[in-house]
């Protein structure tokens, strides 16, 4: 059977100092897809096995000794319209896509229309709100102080709607404190609760964390060797793609069901809005190859070390504050003057409030916040070189510490 390969691909872009050479990898023969949808198109039918994208750009692991690369802007991002319509592995009619280059990066409703979602009470606030835009059943679990679904509360909640299969949203850093939903404490309770493979699906949301966590040896690991069904990240949280973004990591099964063929497109189409961000890619590629897996890694271990830091200074002055276990989200008692949170973006939630501490918060940074919110803190609550347990009692037991430490 001969392998039919997309047209060779070379681009050169150079502006300044900028110069971006895009080559084309040859991949391996993929599966056979859809071969028609029945309908004619010209005069021929679409056939989708002989315009499958067979190859991809690659990421290139930058220079082992090169600790800092200029900032650049990719010349093309801003010059052209593209739009990576249809699959993201099958050619379209539109001419214009960097398909290759979203290669190179990589709903649960149609699985079970009668599924009940169940999600922890520190969700992100969106996927309640998606719940009710697709009127679904939703069961908002219990969690523990750190944040992470409570097991217990999760298996009696299962018990009681036996009869309907389980969508359950497993977070990967939760928005306000970081936590992570082990998925095997989630898998151990379905099981326990007599939940067979087919009667749940398992949505993992990486979100920030997501992309953090391949970098951290004692981390939790996501797998689909695990009976998960799908995993998100975003591209604009942690690898800083200039506009938002996300990518979904699923089982082909799963694309499957939900795809369609678009004779319009003469492509298929595995999308709710058949349209995605030609840019987003590119942006993604360019960073990757920027800086590669060390520096990855790098900046990672010196996010989480620069937010043991910011914990352990607020804990020295009294202040309440936790940290979860392979976090960079330092929790702890919201500031009573809001011009210092709008001042310092702090993200609130009740009554606490976080630091997320990111690659461009250094130390100076954190020593600036730290300083002003103890300047703030001696009118707020009346008190200088106050003991902790003299504030806990002062503020309530409403914050609770949770003294992980992270290895590197």
């Amino acid at each position: 059977m001969p392998i039919a390969f997309s047209s060779s691909f070379f681009l050169s872009v150079v502006k300044g100092d900028l110069d971006i050479s895009l080559i084309l990898v040859l991949g391996e023969q993929l599966p056979p897809v859809l071969v028609s949808n029945g309908h004619k198109n010209g005069g021929r039918d679409i056939m989708l096995g002989g315009n499958v994208h067979n190859t991809c750009l690659t990421v290139i692991e930058p220079d082992a000794n090169e600790e800092f690369t200029e900032d650049k802007e990719a010349y093309v991002a801003s010059h052209f319209y593209i739009n990576n319509v249809g699959d993201p592995f099958v050619e379209s009619n539109y001419g214009v896509h960097l398909r290759q280059f979203e290669v190179a990066v990589f709903d649960w409703r149609e699985v079970f229309p009668d599924g009940i979602l169940y999600a922890s009470r520190d969700s992100h606030y969106s996927v309640f709100k998606a719940a009710r835009m697709y009127k679904m059943e939703c069961m908002k679990v219990d969690t523990l102080v750190s944040g992470e679904i409570d097991s217990a509360d999760f298996k009696v909640k299962l018990l009681a709607n036996k009869d309907k299969p389980a969508i359950i949203n497993v977070n990967i850093g939760t928005t306000v404190k970081g936590a992570v939903d082990d998925p095997e404490v989630v898998i151990k309770a379905l099981e326990e609760t007599r939940f067979t493979h087919d009667q749940f699906y398992i949505y993992c949301d990486g979100a920030l964390f997501g992309l953090m966590m391949p970098f951290v040896k004692c981390a939790l690991k996501v797998s689909f060797k695990k009976p998960i069904g799908s995993v998100s990240v975003y591209g604009h949280k942690w690898i800083g793609c200039p506009m938002p973004c996300g990518i979904l990591m699923t089982r082909l099964e799963h694309i499957n069901a939900l795809s369609s063929n678009a004779e319009y497109l003469v492509s298929r189409d595995a999308t709710i809005m058949e349209n995605r961000n030609g840019h987003v890619p590119i942006f993604l590629w360019y960073t990757l190859n920027k800086k590669g897996y060390k520096r990855f890694q790098k900046e990672v271990h010196i996010c989480l070390r620069n937010a043991h830091y910011l914990k352990n200074c607020l804990l020295a002055a009294g202040i309440s504050a936790m940290l979860n276990e392979n976090s960079d989200m330092v929790v702890f008692e919201r500031p009573l003057d809001e011009k210092f949170v709008r001042r310092w973006q702090s993200a609130c939630q009740g009554n606490i409030t976080h630091i997320v501490v990111m690659p461009n918060v250094t130390i100076e940074k954190l020593d600036d916040f730290f300083d002003e919110l103890v300047e703030k803190c001696s009118s707020w609550y009346q008190w200088e070189n106050s003991s902790l347990l003299v504030l806990q009692e002062r503020l309530g037991a409403r914050i609770v510490f949770v003294p992980y430490i992270t290895e590197f």
